[in-house]
């Protein structure tokens, strides 16, 4: 089932409910809490937090060396990857076989940086802005700013000087700031050069040597950060002391925004105060004890939540594939944010990008590399964006699938072949369809399976739902 894709990285919870009274420290005044009130303040906090948390815990790991190095790169300098990643690599989960990234992470809390993106002579490009609550605060590139050359300034929260002329500013809300630059690339030797010639001139410099001549240091490895786990089971695995420290310690330079105030004030009664040090010791014992279970069933209600969810609109599901419209810009809609943040960090704004995720066919049933199965688009409904779309293959363990073609996914650089009254049909299978249709054949794994429809810059017809994405029908 599609909730299956997500439950992969999750875990569940229980909850306690003793009576109990508690204090906080000196920042708030002492609240008198049962076990189950306190239980589900910090479920609260839990999920509050998780963006922030999980957004530092990455970029502590994607920073953590010496020099550039394939997704990873020292503070301020960027990451640039070369090429799409083969079937036999399983460094990263749910791979892009269309773009090339070009990421740089930024502290922006002491002074602006000054990003410079090179004439993109039309490529599709987006340089999408996050803060380190993975909001995204600018998404410079073709869409929005097009493709010539530009330079802008990304400015921090507390930053009040004046920038020089024709520096365009983006301010962020927070200190911690990725900028997690996509290029499209079709995938040739040809055009690999002229993508990684375009990344080589991708700049960022700090305001204070914008103009002059300047030459970022070298990084510094911290032996201390564990590059075996993921971030996600790092995160996952943080007990509630040191979680809520984080939390508080980071939200002094990363402050809430002003719509969480709410949130804020609630999280002080158990002593989670912005800049100040989570003093756990300082609560009732028992509500001690009670907090301990707070992180698997906080993560296990940020795992439910796009069924949950479904109803209320955040997620819709339609012919076995499942979408969600809401990114990149959250509100107080803390839990969907909390969720795009463990399966999907650096998620775009729905303008930019829409991915829709299928683990079942047609009629419910989880697909099989033992069945045959063809995606029917009628007459004038072909996949279209203003951008580019594509429809990716993944194993049962979300990477790439091998086949003779090394063909990992179907877009529109591929020659597909219509039919004659002009509809297209796609064949997702584990063996060749015949010479007259492997055009159109997405080679499928031996056993289970899921897809992927990747939309960027999609059409005004598929974020108000006029155009719909067909079902995939098992063919035998």
């Amino acid at each position: 089932m599609i909730r299956a894709f997500l439950k992969r990285w999750m875990a569940g919870g229980i909850a306690a409910g003793w009576l109990v009274c508690g204090q906080v420290g000196a920042e708030a005044k002492p609240a008198i809490l049962t076990a189950r009130e306190a239980f589900d303040l910090a479920i609260e906090a839990y999920i509050f937090g998780y963006p922030l948390v999980t957004m530092d815990m990455t970029r502590r790991a994607m920073t953590n060396v010496r020099e550039p190095e394939g997704m990873r790169a020292p503070l301020g300098q960027f990451a640039r990857t070369r090429t799409y990643p083969l079937a036999s690599n399983h460094d990263v989960t749910v791979p892009n076989a269309d773009m090339l990234y070009t990421i740089v992470w930024l502290d922006v809390s002491q002074e602006p940086w000054v990003l410079s993106l090179p004439d993109m002579k039309d490529r599709y490009a987006t340089f999408p802005m996050l803060d380190g609550w993975t909001t995204v605060f600018g998404a410079p590139g073709k869409r929005m700013t097009g493709t010539g050359p530009q330079q802008c300034a990304i400015v921090g929260p507390g930053w009040k000087g004046k920038l020089p002329a024709g520096l365009k500013a983006y301010k962020s809300p927070t200190g911690i700031v990725q900028v997690l630059g996509r290029v499209y690339c079709a995938g040739t030797p040809g055009d690999y050069a002229a993508v990684h010639a375009l990344q080589d001139q991708c700049r960022a410099v700090p305001l204070s040597s914008y103009g002059k001549p300047y030459t970022p240091l070298p990084g510094q490895a911290d032996p201390g950060i564990d590059s075996r786990k993921t971030v996600r089971e790092q995160v996952n695995s943080l007990g509630v002391t040191d979680y809520f420290n984080r939390l508080a310690v980071l939200m002094k330079d990363n402050p809430p925004a002003r719509a969480d105030s709410r949130i804020v004030k609630k999280m002080a009664r158990l002593g989670i105060v912005p800049g100040k040090p989570f003093d756990i010791g300082k609560l009732d014992p028992i509500v001690i004890q009670v907090l301990e279970a707070v992180p698997p069933a906080a993560f296990g209600k940020i795992a439910a939540w796009s069924t949950d969810s479904t109803k209320a609109g955040d997620w819709s599901l339609q012919d076995g594939w499942m979408r969600t419209l809401k990114t990149g810009n959250y509100g107080i809609d803390y839990t969907q944010r909390a969720l795009i943040a463990a399966i999907a960090l650096g998620a775009n704004l729905p303008q930019d990008a829409v991915a829709a995720v299928s683990t079942i066919d047609g009629t419910g049933q989880p697909y099989s590399g033992n069945s045959r199965y063809v995606m029917h688009f009628a007459t004038g409904k072909a996949p279209s964006a203003n951008g580019f779309w594509s429809l990716t293959m993944y194993d049962g363990d979300y990477f790439f699938v091998d086949n003779p073609l090394g063909r990992y996914s179907l877009s529109a650089r591929d020659q597909l072949r219509s039919n004659p009254d002009g509809s297209l049909d796609v064949y997702i299978q584990t063996h060749p369809p015949g010479m007259d249709r492997e055009s159109n054949w997405l080679p499928a794994p031996d056993g289970k399976f899921f897809l992927m429809l990747r939309f960027y810059w999609p059409k005004e017809s598929l974020l108000d739902g006029a155009w719909k994405i067909p079902p995939v029908k098992r063919e035998d």
